[in-house]
């Protein structure tokens, strides 16, 4: 187990360390911040944000008492969400195609590291990149919600981030695998794509069906179980779904990798 655990420590750090001497991760990243701060303006100080409707509403007295930091977290997090949804492609997408290229996949196939611990240390290695990209939005939030009176329940803000986490992790779990698939970023990421969007949307297919398929559809999907944790409902299903998306990527990737070391032999 110990051997286990160093293998996993040293593929975690060897993959961090490619993230954060990437210039294209970085490019991520600062777009990645540059649409959340515009959002984070936009949806509480814009013309048309919370503050300003809240306000109109209440000099006419046509409003009564809103809750506007859960409704500011709420909406943020969506928003947060959605853009995971471009970015989150783009960082799983060279998990292994630059092994490929590079031609050290066939080292990692054939190495004494287990496929399970190169597949844990490499998502462990992007989610700290993502978590970092995190970190300064949570101080914004942290400012401004400071001011709010009453001041905001903290659970609801430790279970929405705590299903962006999840999210993340589960989206970056099933695109390491398509990423194992082949040796182009740029196919990796858009079908990479393509399967959290249909995983995003399936609620509004499973709608449509309806009936108990649509019903059984419905607990595949992404956006509801992230809608759920994101208004603070911690709901141990929708843990449950994101934890099987992110076991069922990391046991996909290692037999991708053992079918490759299979061809190889």
């Amino acid at each position: 187990m110990g051997i286990i655990l160093r293998n996993i420590i040293a593929i975690y750090r060897r993959e961090l360390q490619g993230y954060f001497s990437a210039p294209f991760a970085y490019l991520i990243a600062g777009i990645f911040w540059l649409l959340s701060g515009f959002f984070f303006i936009a949806i509480l100080l814009g013309p048309d944000g919370l503050i300003a409707q809240v306000a109109n509403a209440d000099s006419r007295g046509l409003i009564a008492p809103v809750d506007v930091p859960y409704q500011f977290l709420s909406v943020y997090l969506g928003v947060l969400g959605s853009l995971s949804l471009f970015v989150l492609p783009m960082l799983s997408m060279s998990l292994y195609t630059e092994e490929r290229k590079r031609g050290t996949l066939e080292l990692l196939a054939t190495s004494p590291i287990t496929n399970w611990a190169v597949a844990v240390g490499k998502l462990l290695g992007v989610l700290t990149f993502f978590v970092t990209m995190i970190l300064p939005l949570l101080v914004y939030e942290a400012i401004a919600l400071s001011a709010s009176n009453p001041p905001i329940n903290p659970l609801v803000m430790i279970v929405g981030h705590l299903g962006l986490l999840l999210m993340a992790a589960a989206i970056l779990s099933l695109g390491m695998f398509i990423s194992s698939l082949t040796d182009s970023t740029i196919l990796a990421a858009i079908l990479t794509f393509a399967l959290i969007l249909f995983l995003w949307v399936v609620d509004m297919v499973a709608t449509g069906i309806g009936g108990t398929l649509g019903a059984a559809l419905s607990h595949f999907s992404l956006v509801k179980n992230y809608t759920n944790l994101v208004q603070g409902i911690f709901d141990p299903s929708n843990v449950i779904v994101f934890l099987t998306y992110i076991v069922l990527g990391l046991f996909l990737t290692a037999q991708s990798i053992e079918a490759f070391r299979f061809q190889r032999s």
